[in-house]
């Protein structure tokens, strides 16, 4: 069974911002997360399409 989910750190490494700036994302509600307990994950499917969202949304405000 393979994993549906990514944790701070892969999605920090994923994304090319440290994990730090993750943590403050997710204290922010600025990234899509889950969090389970004391225990924070990624949809990486979710992610791509939030990635995607926020590349067109820079372009309608130039």
């Amino acid at each position: 069974m393979q994993r549906k989910t990514m944790t701070a750190q892969e999605i920090a490494n994923y994304i090319g911002v440290s994990t730090d700036t993750i943590y403050t994302m997710v204290k922010q509600k600025q990234i899509p997360h889950v969090r389970i307990r004391r225990r924070i994950f990624f949809s990486k499917e979710t992610i791509d399409k939030w990635m995607k969202d926020q590349e067109e949304n820079s372009y309608e405000a130039i």
